[in-house]
């Protein structure tokens, strides 16, 4: 019988699953190139149409990205995973439904 704490650790390289320091650094790189993302349509958007509504609504996507990445850094991965996938799809079902 072991002692308490001498829990076997999962071996990254089993294949059994991501360390919690892998899924950190994957979704902070997913969160930067969403956010590279995001800044490359609004780009876009703005150069077709110029309106605050535009702004408002990718600058809204620019900061989640930013404090899905924050939220990453300090080990909440799953939290920032679904504000990452909620908040995007908001901010497309936004573009799609408020902007011309």
């Amino acid at each position: 019988m072991d002692a308490p704490g001498n829990e076997e650790q999962p071996d990254p390289e089993s294949g059994e699953g991501l360390t919690p320091r892998q899924a950190r650094k994957i979704r902070i790189v997913l969160a930067s190139v969403l956010m590279a993302a995001m800044a490359a349509v609004l780009v876009v958007r703005l150069a077709s149409r110029t309106s605050v509504l535009v702004v408002g609504v990718y600058g809204a996507a620019l900061v989640l990205c930013g404090v899905v990445i924050e939220l990453s850094r300090n080990g909440r991965t799953r939290l920032g995973t679904w504000l990452l996938g909620i908040g995007l799809a908001a901010a497309l079902a936004a573009d799609w439904l408020l902007l011309p």
